[in-house]
């Protein structure tokens, strides 16, 4: 039915109803009414039914005030269906109109859960209504609660700006000064409002966190610097920097004040926008306070905060996070340097990752130095004395520190020099500020121990070579990173050698004593023979070397026979299937650079990776799959991996079609891929173990959950042939590993490489694990046995690897340990599969 359908009949109910005055045939008359102009009472149909009820008694308005409150009531108030919630907010509308012109009782309690509703909006949907119970506030001389103008505020922010009505009601809300509703802003008001607080007296703190709204660029101007330098004196340099630094370590903090769901996901997680002048201006302000190690910390922290993504935004604040980059550009020391390090390995967002790789070069300019240099030289000892290692004392008690791996094992001894399991209470006790540096110290090495593990994970592709004295003082001879380099191997004038006790050796056990401008680079399997990188992985084992990343394990990617036919590109990993969200996390935590593909009549950029040192751009061809017109796609099928010289226009997919085109450019000429045969081995090799890891972390093939094909059983046929399918270069690297591993494990006994599987003999039933996605079948029949792994550490009797970071080698141990011993699972999800038939 229309509108006017709807309509006429409800209002013709409504004047028989004022007719008779039965307050709750009324009542129900103008719950018809409401809904049929959507709560709009405005319209010009209804205006004259509205006087007329305005019009009514005063004692049967108060009477149908009460009927309105009393159904209102009647709804659960904690949680409501969206129905129960449009119903209550429809009574409270009418409620409110109804009662124009009382002053107190019931009418008042109505105008403020209808504010209070406000304030738990996003942003406001019904425009009128707040500004005139907002303007009924403040002409009775009333405060506006907090919430309610933080939601104008946010509303003006997102209005047409021809719309001009909450914008000027914005204007005419100056107070407070920040929106409330999230941790550090809390704190800032409380701390304006403290009793006796400068803020209360003389104001200083008020004009500095004013001064802080005046910051329109990530980069503020002379004038704003001197102004904010007065202001912090006026509050104490040291006192500005404590607690400024405490407001912006809350930032990212779940918000203080919970916010009605909206259907469009709004509000989610978001920082509110009328805020992030404030904190770019307090984390410039900070920057300007004396030296601590901690504003390091914060500054690096919020970049992160910052950037975290929100459904359906992307990053909250990108323009607070490149403030926060400036400000660590400025500091002095090697503080802001390795925070600025450790963000380089971790921040993927392009516009902030340019002001990181400014802000590096810049400095480096400064000293006459190299990107790369300036990286290495960021990194700090962190109070190590000695290769990973480090003892601090509290008075008599202390704590010995060594570096294990990728974490800091500490080892805490009291004032008799008995070991303890943590801090001793007389250090907790006399000696907290000193315990809390240290504990703050030992976060950031181990953030700084993954960021160089990385860093020096990328170097094959960035070609990196070192001469021998810089190199051992930068890398094999500093305190932490040297935990790295000395578990790596490495080419010294074409010879290949490890650290190994004590000193640099070649497979054979022999030293070397290298000239100093000796030139070092990263040794790579793909160019060495099989038998050498046996015999190193062999070497590496018998010392008990884990190394920080594959490297003697790393896998090798040859260009294989159906890659010299088709000559320009690869097809082995073409035709799986990505959850996109994830592959485009994963790709830009590896370097490449992807968009998100919406179902939209447009083209998008292939994910690409730059690889400006071989003068290449590698490409992998991806295509859209399942989404609705207008949303991300949720998954990608994927299709070749191509080069291009790296100034060759780049190539587009058109959603929906799958079609890949080259952008085309007036006077730019299409330039031919690069036939694969051309490509560097070491750069084919990686970029297509790149692609692998991509596949093999973000396909719906390794999910457990799968197993009946997902939504709609869309996948089956898919997930099946990958869940125990041939097996990827990683799957039987991984396959030849265990079959070396399985005589020191616990149960290695009950298991054996078999082909595409492990197969684990356990007490009830045989189990065949497959090595690539680590999914069960078991006896009889090939049963399929779902366990969904658990995020825990490595399982009792699990051997140690020879490497970090192989996930998925991890979960395939996980389970062969567990169902080995079959007999005494006791999870009833495991064991309603395997009971006997």
């Amino acid at each position: 039915m229309t509108t006017t359908e709807l309509l006429d009949p409800a209002v013709g109910r409504l004047l028989d109803a004022l007719d008779t005055g039965d307050v709750d045939a009324i009542g129900s008359a103008l719950m018809e009414v409401d809904t049929a102009v959507g709560g709009d009472w405005s319209a010009e149909r209804v205006v004259p039914v509205r006087e007329r009820v305005l019009e009514l008694h005063r004692n049967t308005r108060g009477a149908l005030v009460a009927s309105l409150v009393r159904w209102m009531l009647m709804l659960w108030r904690p949680v409501l269906t969206d129905k129960a919630a449009q119903q209550r907010s429809a009574l409270i509308r009418l409620a409110s109109m109804v009662s124009q012109g009382f002053p107190q009782g019931p009418a008042r309690e109505l105008r403020e859960d209808r504010l209070h509703l406000m304030g738990r909006q996003w942003h406001l949907t019904e425009l009128h209504e707040a500004e005139r119970l907002i303007s009924d506030e403040l002409e009775a001389g009333r405060p506006v609660d907090g919430a309610v103008v933080a939601a104008v505020r946010r509303s003006a922010l997102m209005v047409r700006p021809h719309y001009s009505l909450v914008i000027d009601l914005a204007a005419a809300l100056p107070e407070p000064l920040l929106s409330p509703g999230e941790a550090w802003a809390d704190q800032v008001l409380a701390a304006l409002d403290e009793p006796g607080s400068p803020g209360s007296t003389d104001r200083p703190w008020m004009d500095l966190v004013k001064h802080a709204l005046q910051a329109k660029s990530p980069k503020p101007n002379a004038r704003w610097e001197r102004t904010g330098r007065a202001l912090i004196d006026a509050v104490g340099p040291e006192r500005a920097r404590e607690r400024i630094a405490e407001w912006l370590s809350l930032v990212g903090r779940p918000r203080t004040l919970d916010l009605v769901a909206d259907p469009d996901g709004e509000g989610a997680d978001q920082l509110d926008p009328h805020n992030l002048d404030a904190l770019r201006g307090l984390a410039l302000l900070l920057a300007l306070t004396p030296a601590h190690p901690d504003t390091a910390r914060v500054l690096a922290r919020l970049v992160e905060s910052a950037l975290r993504k929100a459904p359906g935004i992307g990053p909250r604040a990108p323009k607070v996070a490149n403030a926060a980059v400036h400000c660590l550009a400025r500091l002095d020391g090697e503080d802001g340097l390795a925070q600025l390090a450790v963000l380089t390995t971790r921040v993927t967002y392009k516009g902030t990752v340019k002001e990181l790789d400014k802000a590096l070069r810049d400095r480096a300019a400064a000293l006459g130095l190299s990107r790369a240099e300036i990286e290495e030289l960021a990194v700090p000892s962190y109070g190590l004395t000695d290769i990973g290692g480090r003892v601090e004392w509290f008075g008599e008690a202390r704590v010995e520190l060594v570096v294990e791996g990728s974490r800091a094992r500490q080892t805490w001894y009291n004032e008799v020099g008995r070991a303890v399991k943590t801090p001793p209470a007389v250090v907790r006790r006399e000696h907290a500020d000193q315990l809390k540096e240290f504990k703050a110290s030992v976060k950031d090495l181990e953030k700084m121990l993954t960021a160089q593990s990385e860093r020096l994970d990328r170097q094959f592709l960035a070609r990196r070579s070192w001469r021998y004295g810089p190199w051992r003082q930068r890398l094999v001879d500093h305190p932490l990173v040297g935990t790295l380099a000395r578990r790596l191997i490495w080419t010294v004038d074409g010879t290949a050698c490890a650290w190994l006790d004590g000193a640099l050796r070649t497979v054979t056990g022999d030293e070397l004593a290298p000239a100093a401008d000796a030139s070092v680079e990263l040794w790579h399997p793909v160019a060495c023979p099989p038998e050498s990188v046996l015999a190193w992985r062999a070497v590496l084992e018998g010392h008990g070397v884990v190394q920080p990343f594959k490297q003697a394990h790393r896998e090798v990617y040859l260009l294989t026979a159906a890659e010299e036919h088709t000559r320009v590109y690869s097809n082995r990993f073409a035709a799986h299937v990505l959850r996109q969200h994830r592959f485009h996390a994963l790709a830009a935590a590896r370097g490449w650079h992807s968009q998100l593909q919406l179902a939209v009549d447009n083209s998008f950029a292939v994910p690409k990776r730059l690889l400006p040192e071989w003068g290449l751009r590698a490409e992998f061809r991806v295509h859209g799959m399942d989404a609705d017109w207008g949303e991300n796609y949720d998954h990608l099928g994927t299709d070749q991996v191509r080069f291009y010289p790296i100034d060759a226009p780049e190539s587009l997919t058109q959603a929906g079609t799958g079609r890949y085109s080259p952008v085309r450019r007036a006077g730019v000429q299409e330039a031919d891929p690069v036939p694969l045969a051309e490509v560097p081995p070491l750069v084919l090799s990686e970029v297509l173990r790149d692609v692998d890891l991509f596949v093999g972390v973000t396909s719906v093939g390794n999910d457990p959950t799968w197993s009946d094909g997902g939504p709609e059983g869309r996948y089956r046929d898919y997930w099946q042939s990958y869940s125990f399918g041939e097996l990827s270069q990683s799957a039987r690297e991984r396959g030849e590993l265990l079959a070396r591993l399985l005589p020191r494990l616990a149960v290695g006994d009950r298991c054996t490489v078999d082909g595409r599987f492990l197969e684990v003999r356990g007490e009830l039933r045989t189990y065949r694990i497959h090595l690539g996605s680590g999914n069960i079948l078991m006896s009889p029949n090939d049963t399929y046995l779902c366990i969904v792994p658990g995020s825990d550490g490595p399982a009792d009797g699990q051997p140690q690897l020879p490497f970090e970071g192989d996930h998925m080698m991890a979960v395939i141990l996980r389970k062969a340990l567990l169902l080995a011993r079959d007999g005494a699972i006791t999870d009833p999800t495991i064991t309603s599969q395997i009971a006997p038939c």
